[in-house]
């Protein structure tokens, strides 16, 4: 990038004093990063403080600092300003070194607990059908100028996210599809960016260790809906069935155009759904009549899915044939209903389903998928460490409820004494009067599973589903249970080693 008078950086941004005006040629809030000549974003986080990294930053040739903190004084001849919120002023900064490419792109965000991940995959497919490009940022990856990246988070710092904006403009792109973390709308790690559409597809409990509340974390998702330093969305798109749903549709009519769905209510709406094996048939009901969607995607969360999706398509203004398309072609998401087949008689399936709610699906599809009496519904799952502790033992009821065998395990236990996580969920469990097993090394659960599974069985692995890695007391380590449960299949005597599409 050019370099940026200091002054310029900071054009739009709030800040309290400023004083310099040198060149800059670049700028971080990571000191480790920061090289000669640049700025140096100093913000308080939530592990660690950025101004405690001033003199680092300064040794590595900053010529600027940005603080968020009133009670450090400016060092010796140094640029600097004094901002009241660190990461809305980095969020001004990117966007201004980057020459505003969120301003240059149509950008819809979706935001829920569950739901976001599919739900991106499926407009972004549906855009490109219409001829768009597009850049897609989320949970599992992010497609910016035909690579496919790693996600360390669902939704990039300010940075970063004005840095793949650009990069994706550069090379092109006229549409951004973006997960929107109620994180990222707390911190304001989106603050500037213009949506042209919202998307909400529900609020189920999460999150509340950082949120505390039900009303908190429903007042950060609302935000999208309100405009994030920006004017609200164009077009809110919202699930009619989800309680929250209903009431953020009160709130946003009177700023926004609103378009509903659901299975049984909404502009956009499901009829005549046949639920299955390779896929999923329906009739959707839109305010331009009605078309037949056919998607490889299975379940009934699914239809929910693409409902949602194509209501964003169509506030796009995609064409009818491009939303049923787009709908089709994608095969899969990766760690979404993610079949593992190795010629095995019964059925794997790896899901990132870490919520109540999100089990009671991923259960109730099973049971579908398995059908009445003709197989067992195997869960293995576990709780994340340094998390709500109180959803635990929901958890717990939801995969005993939804299953006829359990075996309950650690997920990412982080800080945490694996068997203290599984204490916690098991009073949920036990309450579900399923038969059910405890075993803390997640690897040997995932083989436990398959040994004790039958013809026709379901074997469903939740919990983690994209994830590479494991979070323990030790660290990070490489972790896929896509690879742990073809690894244990084949141990058990099943060869034909490769992932079959298909995903909730």
């Amino acid at each position: 990038m050019a370099a940026m008078k200091f002054q310029q950086l900071l054009e739009g941004a709030e800040f309290l004093s400023q004083r310099g005006n040198p060149e800059i040629s670049g700028l971080d809030y990571d000191s480790r990063r920061v090289q000669p000549g640049w700025c140096f974003v100093a913000m308080k986080g939530e592990k660690t403080d950025g101004n405690r990294y001033i003199d680092t930053a300064l040794n590595a040739g900053a010529i600027a600092v940005v603080s968020d903190d009133t009670a450090v004084e400016p060092k010796g001849e140094v640029a600097w300003a004094q901002v009241p919120h660190g990461r809305r002023a980095l969020a001004r900064l990117s966007a201004n070194f980057y020459k505003r490419p969120a301003e240059k792109l149509a950008n819809s965000g979706i935001t829920g607990t569950n739901g976001k991940t599919t739900t991106s995959f499926l407009l972004d497919s549906i855009l490109q059908a219409a001829g768009r490009r597009t850049a897609l940022i989320g949970t599992v990856e992010y497609h910016v100028a035909g690579k496919i990246l790693p996600a360390p988070h669902t939704t990039p710092e300010p940075l970063e996210l004005n840095q793949l904006l650009a990069q994706a403009l550069s090379n092109g792109a006229t549409e951004s599809v973006m997960e929107v973390s109620s994180h990222a709308l707390a911190q304001q790690r989106v603050f500037g960016i213009p949506y042209d559409v919202a998307l909400f597809t529900n609020l189920t409990r999460d999150h509340l260790d950082y949120h505390k509340d039900f009303e908190a974390y429903f007042g950060a998702k609302r935000a999208l809906f309100e405009g994030v330093g920006t004017d609200p969305p164009r077009v809110a798109v919202i699930n009619a069935e989800d309680d929250y749903g209903k009431k953020l549709i009160k709130f946003s009519k009177s700023h926004s155009q609103v378009l509903t769905y659901g299975v049984l209510q909404g502009d956009f709406r499901a009829d005549k759904v046949d639920v299955g094996m390779n896929g999923t048939r329906f009739d959707m009901i839109t305010p331009d009549g009605t078309l037949p969607v056919w998607s490889p995607l299975i379940g009934r969360v699914n239809v929910y899915n693409i409902l949602a999706a194509s209501a964003a398509a169509f506030a796009r203004k995609c064409p009818q044939s491009t939303i049923t398309a787009g709908a089709e072609k994608l095969q899969r998401v990766p760690g979404r209903f993610e079949r593992v087949d190795a010629g095995q008689p019964f059925t794997v399936v790896v899901d990132y389903a870490h919520t109540d709610d999100a089990l009671r699906n991923l259960t109730s599809l099973a049971r579908e998928f398995v059908g009445q009496g003709r197989g067992k519904v195997i869960t293995v799952f576990g709780c994340g460490g340094d998390r709500d502790r109180a959803k635990r033992p929901l958890m717990g009821e939801a995969a005993g409820c939804g299953s006829d065998y359990v075996i309950l395990t650690s997920d990412n236990p982080r800080s945490e004494d694996p068997m203290a996580i599984i204490h916690d969920a098991l009073p949920g469990l036990e309450r579900s009067r399923t038969p059910f097993a405890v075993e803390s090394d997640r690897r040997k659960a995932i083989a436990l599973a398959i040994r004790h599974s039958a013809p026709g069985d379901i074997v469903l692995i939740a919990g983690k589903g994209h994830e590479k890695t494991q979070t323990t007391r030790e660290g990070v380590q490489p972790f896929d249970d896509v690879d742990v449960a073809r690894a244990a299949l084949h141990v058990a005597g099943y060869e034909k080693a490769e992932t079959a599409g298909g995903q909730r």
